[in-house]
């Protein structure tokens, strides 16, 4: 058996908190590319096959077990890991919080990704009406980083303590998304110091350059 676990990704996707918590806890296993968003069928078919929804990230069990959202796996990979500390345990005092904002990002913003990366989902062919959709969402997605941070206090370093948490990884990698970090700074200035960290910690330091670069202009 494969006692490696399989990741459904693409570059600078959901997938990249997921595989970047994974390097951090030091575990073995392979990405299979899949960028949906490029509408190649072959592509498409092969994500098909571990998620009916046609979306990454997914992660694939040595059991052969599926699991989907990119929430859930890092929390999964959290508590399937507890040696690595990157998420406070059940019985954690700060487990309540971990379990809101881990919720909260896919519920208020990742999913505001559906429609702003195709916005003739909801809008249909009038391109007027698409940037429109691009305009509210990316207010949307601002205001839930501002709610957010107007109601999180980073404990440490980090958002829950003094160590680094697949929370804060989610956080640094979502808010490179749309509408931008500059956005994200302005927005959420008690949460800045700690994606900078994240963005800074050398043993991530080759995993960014591979998965989602700090190219010239990244933070827009």
């Amino acid at each position: 058996m494969n006692h490696s676990l399989i990741v459904y990704g693409a570059l600078g996707s959901g997938s990249v908190p997921v595989e970047a918590a994974l390097t951090l806890i030091g575990r073995p296993y392979e990405v299979i590319e899949g960028a949906t968003w490029e509408h190649d069928p072959l592509i498409l078919a092969r994500v098909r096959a571990v998620n009916p929804l046609v979306q990454i990230p997914a992660l694939v069990l040595p059991s052969g077990e599926i699991v989907t959202e990119s929430g859930a796996i890092l929390v999964w990979l959290a508590d399937a890991h507890p040696e690595a500390r990157l998420g406070p345990a059940v019985d954690d005092a700060r487990r309540a919080q971990f379990l809101r904002w881990m919720t909260y990002i896919p519920a208020s913003i990742y999913s505001m990704f559906w429609v702003r990366d195709e916005p003739s989902r909801l809008a249909g062919p009038d391109k007027a009406a698409g940037e429109r959709v691009k305009v509210a969402t990316a207010e949307r997605i601002a205001d839930c980083w501002r709610m957010m941070d107007q109601q999180i206090t980073p404990a440490g370093d980090y958002l829950l303590g003094d160590e680094i948490s697949v929370l804060d990884l989610y956080v640094a990698v979502v808010s490179r998304w749309g509408p931008g970090r500059n956005r994200f700074y302005r927005e959420a200035p008690g949460m800045t110091p700690v994606v900078r960290r994240v963005d800074a910690d050398p043993r991530l330091a080759a995993f960014w350059a591979e998965r989602f670069p700090f190219a010239e202009g990244w933070e827009r």
